[in-house]
């Protein structure tokens, strides 16, 4: 996968969520929106400080993280 660049993560935006570019628009609210319908246009017109790169980044991010897999840890 291609380094990410426009996903941002800061504990003192959105709690350090995902977050676009720095901006209080996480990665959760793009996909959110995405499910429920709405279009790349739709987003864009209702966010017009967003780029259509950073929807299919945050669709790229979401993506990947639900590829993740979690190894258990032998026991002591």
């Amino acid at each position: 996968m291609k380094a990410l660049q426009r996903i941002t993560f800061n504990p003192e935006i959105m709690g350090g969520k995902p977050c676009i570019r720095d901006m209080r628009v996480t990665v959760g609210m793009i996909v959110g929106l995405m499910a429920a319908r709405h279009t790349p246009e739709d987003i864009l017109k209702a966010y017009p400080y967003l780029e259509r790169e950073d929807i299919y980044e945050a669709l790229a991010y979401a993506a990947w993280r639900v590829e993740e897999i979690e190894v258990p840890l032998a026991s002591a």
